[in-house]
């Protein structure tokens, strides 16, 4: 089977006649054919994708598309016409999508090829892809998690199955199997990019939606293209010195990094120290309490059992427990949009003095798989932030932020987090371009 290239490099092969559109569709679709068996990346595979890019290469139009014959996979939380949008849940509706959602329909109007859709936990509540009897696993260790809720996108893009993929992000739903998996996220400021179903906002203004690639420049492409823009050249290292703060404290109290992490959070901090940036120790100030992020997180589970038309019988354990919790969150007002929350506002304007800061995406490397797959909500709850707990504030701030991965010493690399204030996504992918060549030694 031909080697992985990137998505730039197929779309300019594409755009010059180089490569057929058909053939590297069909390539993609062996891939999984020979890759997701035990992996499980994908819910839905579409085989009218060697239809779609057959009418790709008779249209004409080949030359000013950006994403030219590109494969790519969407979340099962996006709306395709002709199929169901499954939420990762059995509780769902079956019924076929009437129309493509305006993200879909921005990704076929730049020319990519959706080859099918994506795992996901149900609604997308938790940072593990896995449900009763089931579960996507990370392919450079298949004994452990491939992180969540966007686990799917993010295996499908680490294995070569899809050259780019869409997840969502309402507390590290991106970033966090973007680390684990070895692959670019990118959590874009709320508002940019279009979410499930044309909703105006998600879990009360947490979720956003956003790239997953093999590398920054394929991560910048595919957001320009969410976004609506006209892509910009590839993003270059920052032209002026950065003000940075490094953190290792997590938002958790009491909760540990691993050395491993540690270390490779240190290197990347000297690395751009040595390379003229103002990079300093500075912890953030995060929420106290992880009831800030929570009042949103189970208010908005609630919302979306209704939205959704849930049937919550059907639905797992936990989840039905979370919805009851979150609707008497609502039911006595204490639902609270995200950009109205003191916690919030205070990190927004401590990020807004700063360029970016740098913290880990999880604390320690994947767990197994299965490893919180019994227990009640607020027990796992518990145990995932002492996880992941770096990631939530920065969504109920509203600021976007990219994970970088770091060759560390064994077989998994280190996701490197970068947050910035609201609208400093290229600012970002510039220092995450820098990053990615000095860590890998090439700059």
């Amino acid at each position: 089977m031909p080697d992985v290239i990137s998505a730039r490099e197929i779309a300019a092969g594409v755009r010059g006649g180089r490569l057929d559109p058909v053939e590297v569709a069909r390539e993609h679709l062996a891939r999984i054919v020979q890759m997701d068996g035990t992996l499980h990346a994908f819910t839905v595979v579409r085989d009218e994708a060697l239809g779609d890019a057959a009418h790709l290469a008779q249209s004409g139009l080949v030359a000013a598309l950006p994403l030219a014959g590109v494969p790519v996979a969407v979340k099962d939380s996006f709306g395709l016409a002709g199929l169901p949008a499954g939420h990762g849940s059995r509780a769902a509706s079956a019924a076929p999508a009437e129309r493509d959602d305006e993200l879909v329909r921005r990704l076929r109007a730049a020319g990519a090829i959706i080859i099918g859709k994506t795992s996901m936990p149900e609604l997308a509540i938790w940072p593990f892809t896995e449900g009763p009897g089931w579960a996507t696993r990370n392919p450079a260790l298949r004994s452990r998690t491939c992180g969540g809720s966007s686990g799917g996108s993010a295996v499908a893009v680490a294995t070569g199955m899809a050259a780019l993929a869409v997840g969502t992000d309402g507390g590290g739903s991106i970033r966090i199997p973007a680390a684990c998996c070895g692959v670019v996220g990118v959590k874009p400021t709320p508002g940019q990019v279009p979410l499930p179903g044309d909703a105006v906002d998600h879990w009360y203004g947490c979720t956003a939606a956003g790239p997953l690639a093999r590398d920054v420049a394929d991560a910048a492409l595919l957001l320009d293209v969410l976004r609506g823009h006209e892509p910009a050249p590839p993003p270059e290292w920052p032209q002026r010195a950065l003000r940075i703060a490094v953190s290792l404290r997590h938002p958790v109290l009491g909760a540990p990094v691993d050395e491993r992490t540690q270390a490779t959070i240190r290197r990347v901090a000297q690395l751009l120290r040595s390379a003229g940036h103002a990079v300093h120790d500075e912890d953030p100030p995060y929420p106290r309490l992880p009831l800030r992020f929570a009042r949103c997180y189970l208010a908005g589970i609630a919302e979306d059992a209704e939205v959704l038309s849930l049937d919550v019988g059907r639905a797992e354990a936990r989840t039905r427990s979370m919805v009851r919790i979150g609707r008497w969150i609502r039911d006595r007002g204490w639902d609270r949009a995200a950009s109205r929350d003191p916690a919030g506002r205070r990190l927004r304007h401590w990020i807004r003095k700063r360029d970016a800061a740098i913290t880990p995406v999880v604390a320690y490397p994947p767990p197994p798989v299965g490893r919180w797959a019994r227990g009640g909500w607020l027990r796992t709850g518990l145990s995932v932030d002492r996880w992941m707990g770096f990631n939530q504030p920065w969504n109920l701030a509203g600021c976007p932020a990219v994970v970088v991965p770091v060759p560390g010493d064994g077989a998994l690399r280190v996701g490197v987090q970068l947050a910035g204030p609201p609208g400093a996504e290229r600012r970002l992918l510039e220092l995450a371009v820098q990053v990615e060549a000095l860590a890998s030694g090439q700059g």
